[in-house]
């Protein structure tokens, strides 16, 4: 197969990281999720992840998915954007690989060689979710689900112009809760395997 991306946009609780991971693990292609915050932070010379080890430490584990920008003014925002968006396209330069979340999709809009995936689930699903793998409380995860969506929907109408769920702007939209995580993978990877490798 030729260079080629996969960008992943998902909702919480839908288990589209680890579906994305084990995606990359399948095609044997590399996999940058949160790591490109960090090659963002080092090049702009800043604390690791911006957000700070106090700052995360009080706002708690999940805080990154609602602020994957930290929350800096809307200039600093706007710097590590930019950065980070040279970031990604140096990286779909590289090789192969699946990105996750950072308005990727909409960085690699024109990139031919891309196939942009947006994973989601019912609600109650995505709810036991919480309660089963993040081990989250009722009322916390009720809380989660709600504020990291619109978090993520803030950020993508933000820098993409388009909420990350837009079909317009997806090649593939799947239910990770109809075939689980296992079947997701092997459903996406025959997908692009069928994508790139026919003529």
């Amino acid at each position: 197969m030729n260079n080629y991306i996969i960008t992943v946009t998902r909702q919480f609780g839908s288990l589209g990281r680890p579906i994305a991971k084990k995606l990359a693990e399948a095609l044997g292609v590399a996999y940058y999720d949160r790591d490109i915050v960090d090659m963002t932070a080092k090049k702009l010379g800043v604390p690791l992840s911006v957000i700070g080890e106090l700052e995360e430490a009080v706002q708690g584990r999940f805080f990154r998915m609602k602020y994957p920008l930290g929350m800096g003014t809307t200039d600093t925002q706007d710097t590590i954007f930019r950065t980070q968006r040279k970031i990604i396209r140096e990286l779909a330069e590289e090789g192969p690989c699946v990105i996750v979340g950072r308005c990727a999709d909409s960085i690699l809009q024109e990139y031919p060689n891309c196939i942009h995936v947006f994973i989601y689930a019912p609600y109650e699903k995505r709810y036991e979710t919480c309660l089963k793998e993040f081990h989250l409380q009722p009322d916390e995860a009720k809380k989660m689900i709600l504020e990291v969506d619109k978090a993520r929907e803030r950020y993508h109408k933000a820098y993409a112009g388009y909420l990350p769920g837009d079909y317009r702007y997806k090649n593939i939209m799947i239910d990770s809760s109809v075939l689980g995580t296992e079947g997701t993978v092997k459903l996406l990877k025959s997908f692009v395997e069928e994508h790139f490798c026919t003529p």
